[in-house]
């Protein structure tokens, strides 16, 4: 696989300012907190702001650096095969408010990026759903007729730019693909001189719902704010059984230059062959970023070192010319019932709201929550607003199927990773982990390139399922809920929020 020009990690990280934010040091009273500073939060935060709120941004990281920052960045309404499922579960009005939502934020970004003058890489494209199988021709074209319905520039084509041929594809117009961070960074500039505040490296532990609202800190201190925001992608609380209703799953990518005149110019997508995305971006000469993602596979489960090169041999057997210089994976999270959950966080809230399930269109979902979020907050009308509200139980029950493989997914997990057999810690080589029994304890044993031993519980400290080893990224992941810690048990992603214990071995 060429290990030595890949770098396992995000383009977008690598080619952005790494500006700052204090991490908070004292007690604050906001009109608005939100937790989470990817694009959903962020979006959320800038629009409140411009709405005359106060509001703080809390992020247990850095600003548009976790799964924001390693996502394919596509800003489109069309996401794969939804809209001929929406206008069966939901009807033809669901499916219009959906693409009315998503287009309608596309072209918000748009005029923030005009507005802002931001130098995101933001590039009008075509969005294609294809597919190589004859077989699912008339599924495309039930695909394009319902997206058309639904109010996309949609038809029907048997040609495109890929230099492969295809049976045929969903084409829609007029969709565009940027610079994530970059675009988050200039928004989050914005907001911080507009009076917000955005406070990295501060998890959040605690939320006391009263009035006003109280969120406890890592760092100690405590905010009160009239109304929270929860967009930490998987909720962090789960005061609704949401929980049940969502399934994660991560995705690999991989990067590298082709020839600026062997672009497909577009952004492609097929649900095919374990799924496979496909788009470029501007490069240094006249050379095109090409981006190629797919392999998803739930986290903690299989080999990604064997799925990276199945990906990287993909994306080379298609594109000859391509020279891989990047790496990286990104995690997405899907609703049982295909719509994401923006909205009250349970049927009891009064001040607290969530936004999750964007199953891998966070892009457009994100800004589309940043507008929902801000209206429902200031009291604005949102057409689209009972689309998404979590509390659906209708869409829910009819999901029904799905909801139960989740549960019996995680179930599976919970008890049978429990029961399989595990391998000496004499046995690990360096660079490698595995979940070993210690005085009748599962522990999580890393050797380092040195050969010293990292060992910490096994068990995820969001609700108790046993992590496995990602030897691709050097990670314990959860296959219950995704949370992610790196070797030495700090939380990479949520929704755990504490890390894993250290242990003696």
């Amino acid at each position: 696989m060429r290990e030595k020009e890949q770098v396992s990690s995000s383009y977008w990280l690598q080619t952005a300012p790494d500006g700052r934010h204090p991490a908070l040091a004292e007690d604050l009273d906001v009109d608005v907190a939100v937790i989470g500073a990817g694009i959903a939060g962020l979006c959320t935060a800038w629009e409140l702001t411009r709405a005359g709120r106060s509001v703080a941004v809390l992020e247990a990281g850095r600003v548009a650096a976790g799964v924001t920052g390693h996502t394919t960045a596509k800003v489109t309404a069309l996401h794969t095969l939804v809209y001929d499922k929406l206008r069966r579960t939901r009807g033809p009005e669901g499916a219009r408010l959906y693409a009315r939502s998503q287009s309608e934020a596309i072209e918000r970004a748009a005029g923030i990026v005009e507005e802002l003058g931001i130098d995101c890489e933001w590039e009008s494209r075509s969005a294609y759903t294809y597919a190589c199988d004859a077989g699912r021709v008339d599924e495309l074209r039930a695909e394009a007729r319902a997206a058309a319905e639904a109010g996309l520039p949609a038809s029907f084509v048997t040609e495109t730019g890929l230099p492969f041929p295809v049976a045929g594809a969903v084409r829609v117009t007029g969709q565009a693909q940027f610079h994530p961070r970059k675009y988050l960074l200039a928004l989050a500039s914005d907001l911080t001189g507009r009076g917000g505040r955005i406070h990295e490296d501060t998890a959040v532990l605690g939320l006391d719902e009263g009035e006003p609202c109280r969120l406890s800190t890592t760092t100690g201190a405590t905010v009160r704010a009239r109304d929270v925001v929860v967009a930490t992608h998987y909720p962090i609380f789960d005061r609704a059984l949401l929980f049940a209703r969502l399934s994660p799953r991560r995705e690999l990518v991989v990067a590298g230059t082709i020839p600026a005149d062997r672009d497909p110019d577009g952004m492609f997508i097929t649900p095919d062959e374990g799924i496979r995305s496909v788009r470029t971006a501007p490069y240094e000469g006249d050379r095109r970023l090409l981006v190629v993602t797919g392999e998803h596979f739930t986290p903690g489960t299989g080999d990604p070192r064997a799925r990276f090169e199945h990906l990287t041999a993909w994306a080379r057997d298609h594109f000859p010319d391509l020279d891989v210089t990047h790496r990286w994976a990104t995690q997405d999270i899907d609703p049982t019932d295909t719509v994401p959950m923006v909205g009250p966080l349970h049927p009891g809230a009064r001040h607290t709201y969530v936004a999750t399930g964007f199953g891998g269109w966070g892009m457009s979902g994100g800004m589309m929550a940043g507008r929902l979020l801000t209206a429902r907050i200031t009291g604005e009308e949102c057409e689209w607003r009972g689309l998404y509200d979590p509390r659906r139980l209708r869409p829910a029950v009819r999901e029904a199927p799905s909801f139960l493989r989740t549960q019996a997914k995680v179930a599976g997990h919970f008890v049978g990773d429990r029961l399989r057999p595990v391998p000496p810690v004499e046995a690990l080589p360096p660079g490698e982990g595995a979940v070993v029994r210690a005085d009748g304890h599962r522990l999580a044993v890393y050797r380092d390139d040195d050969g010293s031993l990292h060992a910490v519980s096994a068990r995820c400290t969001h609700l108790g399922c046993l992590v496995a080893f990602n030897g691709a990224e050097r990670a314990w992941e959860c296959p219950c809920h995704g949370s992610r810690f790196d070797t030495d048990g700090k939380v990479i992603q949520g929704p755990a929020t504490k890390p894993l214990e250290q242990r003696d071995i």
